[in-house]
């Protein structure tokens, strides 16, 4: 039995948060997609390495994709994230007009589709953005343990971090 389009982008966004690990950021990715699945844009995180605290995987995949498509704008597009997205990616995400947000793991810290707020459901903004959460969610949740479960025995003196994800 093959994939889903879903899991299949989100496999595509994992990759590319297994890249923000190995080069040392929290391990977020991000892809966008037009209506008939063909990717606009991708982002890794990199608020680290950039010093930009606006840098995180979903801004930078929506920036490709905007470049990609010429328009600020991304009706009936997609983006596939790891990690649920934060107040100001899903402020970026509604504000492009995008169609669907699709997200492995929840985020019970920062988590802005229902994890601490819940923009989307906001039924007075001017556009309304479908949500669904839970692809890959074990995968995509395990990547963000086992790189804070290094993080922290690093912290304790233990073995440093590596440089690929485990």
């Amino acid at each position: 039995m093959s994939d889903s389009p879903d899991v299949i982008l989100m496999r595509r966004a994992l990759a590319l948060a297994e890249q923000a690990w190995r080069d040392g950021e929290v391990p977020v990715g991000a892809v966008v997609c037009d209506a008939s699945g063909r990717i606009l844009g991708e982002g890794a995180n990199r608020p680290v390495g950039s010093h930009d605290p606006t840098a995180h995987a979903e801004i930078q995949a929506l920036r490709a994709a905007c470049l990609a498509a010429g328009n600020y704008r991304l009706p009936g597009a997609t983006l596939y994230v790891t990690l649920e997205p934060c107040a100001m990616c899903m402020g970026a995400m509604l504000h492009a007009r995008l169609a669907r947000v699709v997200y492995g793991a929840s985020d019970p810290k920062t988590g802005a589709c229902g994890g601490v707020l819940d923009l989307p459901s906001i039924a007075v903004l001017n556009h309304q953005t479908r949500v669904e959460g839970g692809v890959l969610a074990t995968e995509c949740g395990e990547l963000l343990r086992a790189f804070f479960r290094q993080k922290r025995e690093a912290a304790r003196g233990g073995p440093p971090l590596p440089s690929e994800p485990a």
